[in-house]
């Protein structure tokens, strides 16, 4: 395995490697999954925290959060983050990130698959979740527990649009509309293709 970081690249499994993404600054092991392609890093996360924040809502919630590239990007907009991830190699590095950066309104917690939003003391009407599953999307286990937290808005971040697009009729029909879409090309010359939706809960 090969893995490109700020130090050139790497073949060691389990070396820590650095990455920056406009004025952050983020370490973890190089076999953890982290967006590959450091050029379009800043306008991706730059939109994510733009979409998430124009919801209004005063706390977020980053599911599949890694070592916090999302919820360290968007945590100048909100009161308070949390950031949820299952890989305990992964969210060993959040808080330290955050503390490198100096963001002090993050909450980072290894998360059970099967109880992600146990605990949460967020209101759900003033929350903005933003997920970045694998490739594969998310499970129908982890969508049944977002839909019935019930946040304010989602931003979901998946780099296979046709699997995206799958999981979008389960949010449309627990109460979502598509607000925005928008691609970034993160493997250029390639068939993949990030993507960026934006869903707003219908008022009831």
């Amino acid at each position: 395995m090969q893995r490109w970081c700020c130090e050139g690249v790497t073949t060691a499994y389990d070396a820590v490697v650095h990455e920056q993404v406009g004025a952050l600054k983020l370490h973890c092991l190089a076999r953890d999954f982290f967006q590959n392609n450091p050029f379009t890093l800043p306008a991706l996360t730059g939109y994510v925290r733009a979409q998430a924040a124009s919801s209004g809502a005063k706390f977020l919630v980053n599911a599949y959060c890694g070592s916090g590239l999302f919820a360290l990007s968007c945590a100048p907009a909100f009161e308070k983050v949390t950031g949820i991830e299952i890989s305990a190699t992964s969210i060993k590095f959040a808080p330290e990130n955050a503390a490198a950066n100096g963001i002090t309104n993050t909450l980072f917690q290894a998360g059970d698959a099967s109880q992600i939003f146990a605990g949460l003391t967020f209101p759900a009407a003033d929350t903005a979740v933003v997920i970045d599953p694998p490739r594969k999307g998310c499970d129908e286990q982890f969508l049944t527990q977002l839909f019935a937290y019930g946040p304010r808005a989602i931003v979901y971040v998946l780099c296979d649009p046709a699997t995206q697009m799958r999981d979008l009729k389960g949010f449309l029909g627990a109460g979502y509309t598509l607000s925005a879409v928008q691609p970034f090309d993160l493997f250029p010359q390639t068939r993949h293709l990030e993507c960026v939706i934006t869903l707003i809960r219908q008022a009831r």
